[in-house]
C-alpha cells in the first residue's frame, strides 16, 4: 500500500511540474516581441476555453448528473459554471488598482510615457496572477483526481497523469508569458507558473490526509464547473482583449485556433 501511495503521489507531482516546462518559453523570447505576445496570449485563451468547455464542463456535468439526476445535475452544473464567473468577476472588481505614490506630477511627455508603460505592466501582471490563480484552483482537484485514480488503478492513474501533464504545458505558458512581459524577470515568471502547477501534488496530499473519506461526485462536479467558468471568464475578459491589443494581421486568432487544435489533439491521443 505504501508503494502505491508513493507511486500515486509521484504521478501527481509529474503532472504538476509540467506547468513549469511550459513556463520555460519565457526564457526564449524578448519583451519587445509583441507578435509573440499576441500569439501566446491567443494560444493561452484557446487552450483555456477549449479545455474548459469541452473537458472540464463535461466532467462536471457527468459528476453532478450522476449524483443528482439529469435535470438537477445539469442545473447545478450551470450554477457552478456561472458562479465561477461571478466569483472571478468580483475578485477582479475589488482588487485595488496599483498606483505609484511617487507620480504626483506628470508634466513631461517622458513621464506620461513611463506612466502608460507602468499601467500596461500592471494589467499584464494582474492577468498573469489571475491566470495562475485559476490554474492553481483547476490543478488542485486534478491533483486529487490523479492521486485517487492511481491508488485505485495505477494504469488509469498513468493515463490521467499524462493527459494532465500535456494540458499543463500550455497552461504554464498562459501564466508565465504575461508575468514575464509585465516584469521582465524570467525567474519570477517561471516560479509563479511552477507554483500554480504544484497545486496538484498539494491536492494529492490533501486528498490523502483529509478528503479521502468525503470525496464524491457532488464535490468534484461543483469544483470543476466553477473552475470552467473562471477559466472562460479570464480568457474572454483578460487574455483575448490583451492579445488583440498587440495583434498584427490576426495573429491572436491564429494563436487561439492553434491552442484549441493542440488541446483537441491531446485529448484524442490520450483518450
Amino acid at each position: 500500500m505504501d508503494e502505491n501511495i508513493l507511486f500515486a503521489f509521484a504521478l501527481t507531482l509529474f503532472a504538476g511540474l509540467a506547468t513549469g516546462l511550459g513556463s520555460l518559453i519565457a526564457f526564449f523570447t524578448s519583451r519587445t516581441n509583441t507578435k509573440f505576445l499576441s500569439i501566446a496570449l491567443g494560444f493561452s485563451a484557446g487552450v483555456m476555453i477549449y479545455v474548459s468547455l469541452v473537458e472540464i464542463f463535461v466532467k462536471a456535468k457527468d459528476s453532478l448528473t450522476s449524483a443528482l439526476g439529469d435535470t438537477e445535475g445539469y442545473w447545478m452544473t450551470l450554477v457552478g459554471f456561472f458562479g465561477g464567473m461571478v466569483l472571478i468577476a468580483l475578485i477582479d472588481k475589488f482588487i485595488p488598482n496599483k498606483t505609484n505614490p511617487h507620480e504626483i506630477r506628470m508634466v513631461e511627455d517622458i513621464e506620461q510615457a513611463e506612466t502608460q508603460l507602468k499601467s500596461e505592466a500592471d494589467k499584464l501582471m494582474k492577468m498573469g496572477t489571475f491566470t495562475a490563480l485559476a490554474i492553481a484552483i483547476h490543478n488542485f482537484p486534478e491533483g486529487i483526481a490523479t492521486f485517487m485514480s492511481a491508488l485505485e488503478d495505477p494504469n488509469l492513474g498513468i493515463a490521467i497523469a499524462v493527459a494532465v501533464a500535456i494540458h499543463n504545458v500550455p497552461e504554464g505558458i498562459a501564466v508565465a508569458v504575461p508575468i514575464f512581459y509585465a516584469t521582465g524577470i524570467r525567474m519570477k515568471a517561471f516560479k509563479l507558473s511552477l507554483l500554480s502547477g504544484l497545486a496538484e501534488p498539494v491536492g494529492a496530499i490533501v486528498a490523502y490526509l483529509i478528503l479521502r473519506p468525503f470525496i464524491n461526485d457532488m464535490m468534484f462536479g461543483v469544483i470543476f464547473a466553477a473552475v470552467a467558468g473562471i477559466m472562460v471568464f479570464i480568457s474572454l475578459d483578460e487574455l483575448l482583449p490583451a492579445a488583440k491589443k498587440y495583434d498584427e494581421t490576426h495573429l491572436s486568432m491564429y494563436g487561439l485556433v492553434a491552442g484549441m487544435v493542440i488541446m483537441a489533439v491531446s485529448l484524442v491521443l490520450v483518450a
